[in-house]
């Protein structure tokens, strides 16, 4: 009777670990996928780890590592590989824990280094020759157009010389050329923030 409980429990979290596992497996793709496809990593430097897709991938590869051995442990029925595997899902469960308090402590730090990035991208927009840095113009013109915002502030950061990535109406040819006037700082702020919290 001990035994076939042992098996039921054996089985019930073969199978749940599995489910983690595959959930992991799942992240870091869905995470390569964000980080080959997104157009902001450019313009954001300062806390590139923390980057949604960056995160999604170094999440989704800890939980599938350690799922794997949840798995190997249950089916072995190994102890030493059972204590390690809750040993660090404790210590990941602290680890989050850790890191949500610092992103509310730190929240106006970040803001700035978020605030400063972008401007610093804008300069370099804004200084480039027609060839030169062309990924950080094509991402900042992407992020314009997505999020239909213009410049960090607002349209008055291009100081006149608004690309047409800020432009609301087509054809954008026209004279006085029509700009979105909300800036990019707050939107891509939300943005983050909000695919960031999701993560956790």
């Amino acid at each position: 009777m001990n035994r076939t409980r042992v098996n039921c429990l054996k089985g019930v979290v073969t199978f749940l670990n599995f489910i983690c596992w595959l959930c992991g497996a799942f992240i870091v793709g869905f995470g390569e996928f964000q980080m080959m496809r997104s157009r902001f990593g450019s313009l954001i430097t300062s806390f590139w780890p923390l980057y949604p897709a960056n995160t999604l991938t170094i999440t989704g590869t800890i939980v599938t590592c350690v799922c794997y051995l949840g798995i190997m442990g249950a089916l072995k029925e190994n102890r030493c590989m059972l204590i390690t595997f809750f040993i660090l899902l404790f210590i990941l469960m602290l680890v989050e824990l850790a890191m949500a308090c610092v992103f509310l402590v730190y929240e106006r730090e970040i803001d700035t280094f978020f605030e400063k990035d972008l401007m610093r991208s804008l300069e370099t927009y804004k200084n480039s020759t027609s060839e030169g840095n062309l990924t950080i113009k094509e991402d900042f013109d992407v992020v314009q157009h997505i999020f239909r915002c213009c410049g960090v502030h607002g349209v008055a950061d291009w100081e006149g010389n608004v690309p047409l990535s800020c432009c609301t109406k087509n054809p954008c040819n026209i004279i006085p050329q029509p700009n979105w006037q909300e800036g990019c700082h707050k939107k891509l702020r939300n943005w983050f923030a909000h695919n960031f919290l999701c993560l956790f």
